[in-house]
Protein backbone atom coordinates (compact mmCIF):
# COMPACT_ATOMS: atom_id res chain seq x y z
CA UNK A 1 0.00 0.00 0.00
CA UNK A 2 1.52 3.09 -0.97
CA UNK A 3 1.74 6.61 0.85
CA UNK A 4 -1.68 7.84 -0.25
CA UNK A 5 -3.34 4.75 0.48
CA UNK A 6 -2.26 4.18 3.50
CA UNK A 7 -3.51 8.05 4.59
CA UNK A 8 -6.70 7.27 2.90
CA UNK A 9 -7.72 3.86 5.10
CA UNK A 10 -5.96 5.20 7.76
CA UNK A 11 -8.23 9.06 8.13
CA UNK A 12 -11.18 7.72 6.32
CA UNK A 13 -14.40 9.50 7.76
CA UNK A 14 -15.91 6.10 8.12
CA UNK A 15 -14.46 2.89 10.67
CA UNK A 16 -13.00 0.06 8.52
CA UNK A 17 -12.10 -2.70 9.44
CA UNK A 18 -10.23 -6.12 7.93
CA UNK A 19 -11.21 -9.70 9.50
CA UNK A 20 -10.97 -12.82 9.13
CA UNK A 21 -12.95 -15.52 10.81
CA UNK A 22 -14.08 -12.67 12.17
CA UNK A 23 -10.80 -11.79 13.93
CA UNK A 24 -9.94 -8.25 13.30
CA UNK A 25 -6.59 -7.95 11.74
CA UNK A 26 -6.72 -4.40 10.62
CA UNK A 27 -8.75 -1.34 10.95
CA UNK A 28 -8.18 2.37 11.11
CA UNK A 29 -8.24 4.88 13.45
CA UNK A 30 -11.68 6.25 12.57
CA UNK A 31 -12.90 2.29 13.74
CA UNK A 32 -10.56 2.34 17.15
CA UNK A 33 -11.40 5.94 17.92
CA UNK A 34 -15.54 5.01 17.57
CA UNK A 35 -15.26 1.98 19.69
CA UNK A 36 -12.82 3.77 22.19
CA UNK A 37 -9.89 2.03 21.44
CA UNK A 38 -6.51 1.92 20.78
CA UNK A 39 -5.41 0.34 17.42
CA UNK A 40 -3.55 -1.99 19.01
CA UNK A 41 -5.88 -3.30 21.38
CA UNK A 42 -8.24 -4.22 18.75
CA UNK A 43 -6.06 -6.29 16.62
CA UNK A 44 -6.23 -10.35 16.77
CA UNK A 45 -9.12 -9.80 18.85
CA UNK A 46 -12.40 -11.49 17.83
CA UNK A 47 -15.44 -8.90 16.79
CA UNK A 48 -16.70 -10.45 20.05
CA UNK A 49 -15.46 -7.66 22.26
CA UNK A 50 -17.94 -5.35 20.35
CA UNK A 51 -21.47 -6.68 21.22
CA UNK A 52 -22.55 -6.70 24.62
CA UNK A 53 -23.34 -10.70 24.64
CA UNK A 54 -22.15 -14.11 22.88
CA UNK A 55 -25.65 -14.59 21.53
CA UNK A 56 -26.15 -10.70 19.72
CA UNK A 57 -22.45 -11.55 18.09
CA UNK A 58 -23.96 -15.11 16.94
CA UNK A 59 -27.60 -13.77 16.12
CA UNK A 60 -25.65 -11.09 13.63
CA UNK A 61 -23.25 -13.49 11.99
CA UNK A 62 -26.35 -15.82 10.97
CA UNK A 63 -28.19 -12.85 10.20
CA UNK A 64 -25.65 -11.41 7.20
CA UNK A 65 -24.86 -14.79 5.91
CA UNK A 66 -27.15 -15.66 3.77
CA UNK A 67 -26.84 -12.17 1.72
CA UNK A 68 -23.17 -12.55 1.87
CA UNK A 69 -23.09 -15.96 -0.09
CA UNK A 70 -25.44 -14.61 -2.47
CA UNK A 71 -24.18 -11.42 -3.47
CA UNK A 72 -20.52 -10.57 -1.23
CA UNK A 73 -22.28 -7.63 0.01
CA UNK A 74 -24.43 -7.17 3.37
CA UNK A 75 -26.01 -3.94 4.97
CA UNK A 76 -27.72 -3.05 8.64
CA UNK A 77 -28.16 -0.58 11.03
CA UNK A 78 -27.68 -2.56 15.10
CA UNK A 79 -26.56 -1.43 18.45
CA UNK A 80 -23.12 -1.90 18.85
CA UNK A 81 -20.85 -1.41 22.70
CA UNK A 82 -17.77 0.54 23.19
CA UNK A 83 -15.00 -0.30 25.33
CA UNK A 84 -16.54 1.56 28.36
CA UNK A 85 -19.74 -0.59 27.36
CA UNK A 86 -22.04 2.27 26.13
CA UNK A 87 -23.90 1.41 23.38
CA UNK A 88 -24.50 3.22 19.99
CA UNK A 89 -25.85 2.50 16.97
CA UNK A 90 -23.73 2.15 13.84
CA UNK A 91 -24.40 1.82 10.04
CA UNK A 92 -22.67 -1.61 8.98
CA UNK A 93 -21.63 -2.27 5.34
CA UNK A 94 -19.55 -5.87 4.62
CA UNK A 95 -17.96 -7.31 1.34
CA UNK A 96 -16.24 -10.06 1.20
CA UNK A 97 -13.89 -11.26 -1.71
CA UNK A 98 -14.60 -14.88 -0.53
CA UNK A 99 -18.81 -15.42 -1.06
CA UNK A 100 -18.24 -19.18 -0.89
CA UNK A 101 -16.92 -18.62 2.35
CA UNK A 102 -17.87 -15.10 4.04
CA UNK A 103 -16.42 -14.81 7.54
CA UNK A 104 -12.58 -16.34 5.76
CA UNK A 105 -12.16 -12.06 4.78
CA UNK A 106 -14.30 -9.60 5.50
CA UNK A 107 -14.33 -5.64 4.91
CA UNK A 108 -16.45 -3.67 7.34
CA UNK A 109 -17.18 -0.22 7.44
CA UNK A 110 -19.21 1.21 10.27
CA UNK A 111 -20.74 5.03 10.58
CA UNK A 112 -21.98 6.19 14.02
CA UNK A 113 -25.76 7.19 13.60
CA UNK A 114 -26.23 7.70 17.25
CA UNK A 115 -27.59 11.20 16.74
CA UNK A 116 -30.11 9.72 14.46
CA UNK A 117 -31.48 7.11 16.24
CA UNK A 118 -32.77 7.20 19.44
CA UNK A 119 -31.48 6.21 22.69
CA UNK A 120 -32.41 2.50 23.26
CA UNK A 121 -32.71 1.14 26.96
CA UNK A 122 -32.91 -2.74 26.19
CA UNK A 123 -31.99 -5.33 28.74
CA UNK A 124 -30.51 -8.32 27.35
CA UNK A 125 -33.03 -10.36 26.55
CA UNK A 126 -34.84 -7.77 25.37
CA UNK A 127 -32.35 -7.20 22.61
CA UNK A 128 -32.41 -10.96 21.97
CA UNK A 129 -36.11 -11.00 21.06
CA UNK A 130 -36.22 -7.92 19.04
CA UNK A 131 -33.09 -8.94 16.88
CA UNK A 132 -35.28 -11.67 16.53
CA UNK A 133 -38.21 -10.26 15.83
CA UNK A 134 -36.37 -8.08 13.43
CA UNK A 135 -36.05 -11.46 11.61
CA UNK A 136 -39.42 -12.22 11.13
CA UNK A 137 -39.55 -15.24 13.48
CA UNK A 138 -42.65 -15.89 15.75
CA UNK A 139 -43.15 -16.21 19.26
CA UNK A 140 -42.77 -20.38 18.98
CA UNK A 141 -39.43 -19.80 16.86
CA UNK A 142 -38.17 -17.09 19.23
CA UNK A 143 -38.68 -19.73 21.92
CA UNK A 144 -37.52 -22.57 20.57
CA UNK A 145 -34.15 -20.45 19.50
CA UNK A 146 -34.05 -18.78 23.50
CA UNK A 147 -34.98 -21.97 25.35
CA UNK A 148 -37.97 -20.23 26.68
CA UNK A 149 -41.94 -20.59 26.60
CA UNK A 150 -43.92 -18.96 23.48
CA UNK A 151 -45.91 -17.18 26.48
CA UNK A 152 -42.57 -16.07 28.29
CA UNK A 153 -41.89 -14.24 24.69
CA UNK A 154 -45.01 -13.21 24.26
CA UNK A 155 -45.15 -11.55 27.30
CA UNK A 156 -41.56 -9.50 26.08
CA UNK A 157 -43.53 -8.67 22.99
CA UNK A 158 -45.89 -7.28 24.56
CA UNK A 159 -44.05 -5.38 27.42
CA UNK A 160 -41.59 -3.53 24.36
CA UNK A 161 -44.86 -2.91 22.34
CA UNK A 162 -45.84 -0.81 25.45
CA UNK A 163 -42.46 0.72 25.96
CA UNK A 164 -42.19 2.08 22.94
CA UNK A 165 -45.69 3.00 22.16
CA UNK A 166 -45.88 0.76 19.02
CA UNK A 167 -49.61 -0.86 17.69
CA UNK A 168 -47.47 -4.36 16.51
CA UNK A 169 -44.32 -5.36 15.47
CA UNK A 170 -43.65 -3.85 11.93
CA UNK A 171 -44.46 0.02 14.30
CA UNK A 172 -41.96 -1.45 17.09
CA UNK A 173 -38.62 -2.03 14.81
CA UNK A 174 -39.81 1.51 12.84
CA UNK A 175 -39.33 3.20 16.49
CA UNK A 176 -36.60 1.15 17.68
CA UNK A 177 -34.77 1.82 14.37
CA UNK A 178 -36.05 5.69 14.64
CA UNK A 179 -37.37 6.19 11.06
Amino acid sequence: MNELQALAFDLSPVGLVLTEQRVIKACNRTFAQMFGYDRAELINQSFRILYPSRAEFDAIRDVGLKPLRETGRYSDERLVQRKDGTMFWARVRVATPTPDDPLKRAILSFADISDTRPEVELTPRERQVVLRLGKGLTSKEIARELGLSPRTIDDYRARLLTKFNSRNVAELLSNLSGL
